[in-house]
């Protein structure tokens, strides 16, 4: 059942949204695989993320294997997150395809199975124009009135950058209540766009220097670690709320830190290319979640993409040991 009276607003997103993974069973590599989503692993890690604080939930993008997922798996991870931890938290279902008619049949059902709203990044077969992105998102507000959308916008896998004077055009559509950003210089210019309209959302890394500017606007943010332990992004989020500047900047650094070990070369454009074996990598080096295998058609990485990925999951479980053995907030040392 849907819990749209819940009314999920740009205001209601706030905190550390966490991207989910899909675990994967054993066999989840093998193409004759007909249900490679690992439902108890699925529902355990998001009882532990939920009862870590992180209340809105986010599934099926790049790291959530969304695009190597069979329809059905997809209807069975919402159900099953739906089931688990519904009731306690916001879930943004992710329902990209490669056009506008299938993306609006999928948000149907998935709406029907409860989730709150969904998480949509545009078609991507082609680079999708400017005007084309704002009628794509009208057309899924048209379709489905009322559940509310988080935006997933990144220029390297949708081939375009969603531009300021695109983002103050979306930010008409009361359907759209975040957008998950890539970052860069262009993200104060884009909140200045959408004003209170659109959440903007930084990476957990970045969530700092976007509040310090933006106080009052700046007030969530995205993260891929949640799985590895959502221990080190509690404490980032009661810093910011606390806008205490100079331990948000150093819990920040560390997240850099860590996460810096899984982009080749210190490059973006390696990690996205990768992103699914390294990603599998990085569960591996945290311990926290059996992941299982990724699925086809994305297996193969150079070793040492691999062992970024790994490297990045054994910094990440660190952090959290640093956190657990802090006798006070604010002595952490980056």
């Amino acid at each position: 059942m849907s819990k749209l009276s819940k009314h999920v607003s740009a205001d209601a997103i706030r905190g550390v949204l966490g991207m989910l993974p899909t675990p994967a069973t054993s066999d989840a590599n093998d193409w004759a695989c007909t249900q490679s989503v690992d439902l108890d692993e699925t529902e355990r890690m998001a009882k532990m993320v939920v009862d870590a604080g992180v209340s809105i939930l986010i599934t099926a993008g790049s790291f959530g294997e969304g695009a190597s997922l069979t329809w059905s798996e997809h209807q069975l991870l919402t159900d099953c997150l739906v089931q688990s931890v519904g009731a306690r938290s916001l879930i943004f279902a992710g329902a990209t395809t490669l056009n506008t008619r299938d993306t609006i049949e999928r948000g149907r059902a998935l709406v029907a199975l409860g989730a709150d709203g969904l998480f949509l990044g545009r078609p991507m077969w082609m680079s999708l124009d400017q005007i084309d992105i704002v009628r794509f998102y009208s057309d899924v507000a048209e379709a489905l009135p009322g559940v509310p959308i988080i935006i997933y916008d990144n220029a390297l896998a949708f081939k375009s950058k969603i531009t300021t004077s695109t983002y103050e055009a979306l930010a008409r559509n009361p359907s759209i209540v975040a957008t998950k950003h890539i970052g860069g210089p262009a993200m104060a210019d884009d909140l200045r766009a959408v004003g209170k309209s659109i959440r903007m959302l930084p990476v957990d890394s970045q969530w700092a220097g976007l509040a310090r500017d933006f106080p009052d606007d700046a007030v969530a943010c995205w993260s891929g670690n949640v799985a590895d332990g959502p221990e080190p992004l509690a404490v980032l989020e009661q810093a910011i709320v606390a806008r205490d500047w100079g331990w948000a900047d150093r819990i920040c650094a560390r997240l850099e830190w860590a996460q810096s070990a899984m982009f080749p070369g210190g490059k973006i454009e390696n990690f996205v290319d990768y992103n699914v074996p390294i990603a599998r990598a990085r569960l591996e080096g945290s311990g926290l979640i059996k992941s299982g295998p990724p699925r086809p058609p994305y297996f193969h990485a150079p070793e040492d993409y691999w062992e970024g990925g790994r490297e990045t999951g054994r910094r990440w479980a660190q952090l959290r040991d640093e956190i657990v053995a802090l006798p006070e907030a604010n002595n952490w040392e980056a």
